[in-house]
C-alpha cells in the first residue's frame, strides 16, 4: 500500500506543485529590482509559525529571468569547455592517421594528433582539470575583495577566450602533430583553465543571487493548499536548471566536436567552441544593467580565520582525545561572539554574533566538502579512461568519445523529472530528502558506476584478441584490433554517474551558496570547486593504474573509495543534517561598517 501511495504521489506531484501561487512574489522577483535592501522584498509576506514549519508542505518559488540569462552565459562557456576538452584524449593519445594533415580519420579510422599514449593523455587531461579547479580560489578572492563577481567573470571570459585561440593555433595543418604543437597545446590548456577557474567560482553564486527572498513565507496553491515557500528549495531548483543549461551546452558541444575531429579535423573541433563562447560576453554586456550584483566588501577571510583561531583558545590539550572533543564541542564558536567578550573588544572584532553563526555555518560546509574528492575520482573517469575504454570496443563507426554524451543527455532527462515529480512527491509524503542525504546517495551511485566500468573492463580483457593488452592491440598492418563487445555496454556507467551528479554535484553548488556568509559566497564556492582539483591531484597518483593490465583495478579502487567514503560521510554528518532548517534560517550577520 505504501508503494501504491508513493506512485500516486509521483503522479500528482507535477499537477499540484505549480509555482503559480495565488499569493507570491514571483512578479516582483522577476522584475529584478535594483534595491539593495533585501528586507523590502519581504514586506507584506505572511511568515509561518513554529507549528506550520513542522506541518505544512514546503515548495520552491519561481526562478527569476535574470537567472536564465546567466545560465545562458554558462551554457556557452560549458559548450566551449566540454566541446574542446572532449577531444583531448584522442588528440593527445592517438597519432595522426596515415595521410591526414588535420587529425581527421574518416568513418572507420581513429582520429588523433600527438601520439603520446594513454598515460600522457590521462596525465595532461587530469592536470587540465586540476588547474581549472585550483584557479577558482584566486578568482573568488579577487571578486569578494576587489572587483565583485560580474567584473571578475568578464575578465575571466577574456582570458579563457585567449586560451581557446591559442588552442586553435596548435591544431592548424602544418603545426599539428609536431613538437611545437604539443608545446602550444599545453600553453593553451594552462591559459584556458585559468580563465575557466575565475569564471566558475563567481558565476555559480551570481546565478543564485538573482533570487532575493531569504525567509520562509506562506503561499496558497491553485488547489487551495497552504504551503511554505522555502528559499533553500528555490535555490536548489535554480541550481538544478543551471546544471541543465550546463549539460545542454556540454551535450551539443561534445557531440558536435567528436564528429568534427573525426571527419574534418581538430582545427574545426577547437574553432567551433570558440565561436559559441563569444555568446558569453555578448549576454554579459546585454544584461549588465539587469543583473543583481553584490559589491565587494574587502577581505573578510582574515577575520573569519581569526574568529576560528580565537574560538580555539583554551581548547588544546596534550591529550589528543580531549583536544578533539573540545574542538568539536557544540559551544566551540560561542566564545568568539562579541557579546561574550569581557572588557574592551579587540579592534578586529568588527562584526556581530550573527556573523559568527554564519562563519560557523560556512566552516561546516567546508567540512562537508572535504569528502568530495572521493566522489570526483569516479566522475573524472568520464574524461579520460572511459573514453579510452570505448576505443577498445566495437563502435561500428561511432566515434569512441561520443558515448560520453550519455552523461549530459541523462542529466537533461532526469533533472526535470527530479524537480517536477520525484522531489515534490517525496515532500508530499513527508520525506525530507535533505542536501546531505542527497550527497550520500550521490556517493553510492558514483560507486555503482565504477563497479559497472570494472566489470566491463574485465570482460574486455577476456574477449580482446590481445587479452590484457587491449589498448595497444594491432594487426600486422597497424590497424587496431578491438573486443567484439559493443560500445553501448558502457551506457550504464554514464547513466549512473549522471544520477550521482544530480544528487552530489548539484547539491554541492546549492550547499556552498546557502551555507556561506553573504560576503564570502565566491570563496566558499571556490572551496567546493577546489575539491575537484584535489581529486585531480589524487588522480595523478592513479595514472599508473591507467595502463593495461591494471585498468580493472583502476575502476575497482575508485568504486571502493566512493562507497566507503559515502558511508563514513553519512556517519559523520548525520547530526549536522538535523540542523538543516536552523542553518538555513539564520539571521543575517553584519561585518565591518554594517555593524
Amino acid at each position: 500500500m505504501a508503494d501504491g501511495n508513493l506512485i500516486i504521489g509521483l503522479a500528482e506531484a507535477a499537477k499540484h506543485d505549480s509555482p503559480d501561487y495565488e499569493k507570491k512574489l514571483s512578479d516582483s522577483i522577476a522584475a529584478d529590482s535594483f534595491d539593495n535592501e533585501d528586507d523590502s522584498i519581504h514586506e507584506g509576506l505572511e511568515f509561518p509559525t513554529e507549528e506550520e514549519l513542522l506541518t505544512l508542505r514546503r515548495v520552491s518559488d519561481a526562478i527569476p529571468w535574470n537567472a536564465y540569462l546567466i545560465a545562458l552565459v554558462e551554457l556557452a562557456e560549458r559548450f566551449s569547455y566540454y566541446g574542446s576538452s572532449v577531444v583531448f584524449t584522442n588528440y593527445i593519445q592517438q597519432p595522426l592517421p596515415p595521410g591526414s594533415r588535420t587529425g581527421a580519420s574518416g568513418l572507420n579510422g581513429q582520429p588523433g594528433a600527438l601520439g603520446a599514449g594513454q598515460q600522457m593523455s590521462t596525465g595532461l587531461t587530469t592536470f587540465y582539470q586540476f588547474w581549472a579547479y585550483v584557479c577558482p580560489i584566486a578568482g573568488a578572492y579577487i571578486a569578494d575583495t576587489y572587483w565583485g563577481r560580474y567584473k571578475t567573470i568578464c575578465f575571466s571570459v577574456a582570458v579563457a577566450m585567449l586560451g581557446h585561440v591559442i588552442m586553435i593555433i596548435s591544431s592548424l595543418p602544418g603545426i599539428i602533430g609536431g613538437r611545437a604543437s604539443l608545446g602550444v597545446f599545453i600553453l593553451s590548456m594552462i591559459i584556458t583553465s585559468t580563465g575557466t577557474g575565475g569564471f566558475k567560482s563567481n558565476v555559480s553564486p551570481l546565478v543564485a543571487e538573482q533570487y532575493r527572498i531569504t525567509k520562509y513565507y506562506i503561499a496558497t496553491t491553485k488547489s487551495g493548499e497552504r504551503v511554505i515557500v522555502d528559499p533553500t528549495m528555490t535555490t536548489s531548483r535554480i541550481y538544478m536548471y543551471f546544471y541543465l543549461f550546463i549539460n545542454i551546452g556540454a551535450l551539443v558541444g561534445q557531440i558536435g566536436m567528436t564528429y568534427a575531429e573525426k571527419f574534418v579535423g581538430y582545427w574545426l573541433a577547437y574553432t567551433l567552441p570558440t565561436v559559441v563562447f563569444c555568446i558569453s560576453p555578448f549576454v554579459l554586456y546585454l544584461g549588465r544593467h539587469r543583473y543583481r550584483r553584490s559589491a565587494p566588501e574587502g577581505s573578510v577571510l582574515p577575520a573569519a580565520l581569526r574568529i576560528w583561531r580565537y574560538a580555539q583558545r583554551g581548547r588544546w590539550s596534550w591529550n589528543p582525545y580531549k583536544t578533539i572533543t573540545n574542538l568539536t564541542a557544540s559551544d566551540f564558536w560561542e566564545s568568539a561572539k562579541p557579546s561574550k567578550h569581557v572588557g574592551e573588544k579587540p579592534k578586529w572584532m568588527t562584526f556581530d554574533d550573527q556573523w559568527v553563526d554564519e562563519v560557523r555555518r560556512g566552516f561546516k560546509a567546508c567540512g562537508v566538502f572535504v569528502w568530495f574528492p572521493l566522489y570526483w575520482l569516479c566522475y573524472n573517469q568520464l574524461n579520460n579512461n572511459l573514453i579510452s575504454q570505448a576505443a577498445t570496443m566495437t563502435t561500428n563507426g561511432l566515434p569512441n568519445d561520443v558515448l560520453s554524451n550519455l552523461d549530459p543527455l541523462a542529466l537533461i532527462i532526469f533533472i526535470p523529472i527530479c524537480d517536477l515529480v520525484i522531489y515534490p512527491a517525496l515532500a508530499r509524503r513527508g520525506i525530507k530528502f535533505t542536501a546531505l542525504k542527497k550527497i550520500t546517495w550521490g556517493f553510492g551511485t558514483a560507486a555503482a558506476s565504477m563497479i559497472w566500468a570494472a566489470v566491463v573492463q574485465y570482460y574486455l580483457y577476456k574477449t580482446n584478441p590481445c587479452g590484457k593488452s587491449a589498448s595497444t592491440c594491432q594487426d600486422a598492418n597497424g590497424n587496431p584490433l578491438v573486443s567484439p563487445l559493443n560500445v553501448w555496454i558502457q551506457a550504464g556507467s554514464y547513466v549512473l554517474i549522471a544520477l550521482s551528479e544530480i544528487f552530489a554535484s548539484i547539491t554541492g553548488l546549492e550547499y556552498a551558496f546557502t551555507k556561506a556568509p553573504r560576503n564570502m559566497r565566491s570563496l566558499v564556492m571556490s572551496m567546493f570547486l577546489f575539491t575537484s582539483a584535489v581529486a585531480a591531484a589524487i588522480g595523478e597518483a592513479f595514472v599508473s593504474l591507467s595502463l593495461d593490465p591494471l585498468l580493472v583495478w583502476n575502476y575497482a579502487v575508485s568504486a571502493i573509495l566512493a562507497g566507503v567514503g559515502g558511508t563514513l560521510f553519512w556517519l559523520v554528518v548525520r547530526k549536522l543534517d538535523k540542523e538543516e532548517d536552523k542553518l538555513n534560517n539564520l539571521t543575517d550577520g553584519h561585518f565591518g561598517s554594517e555593524t
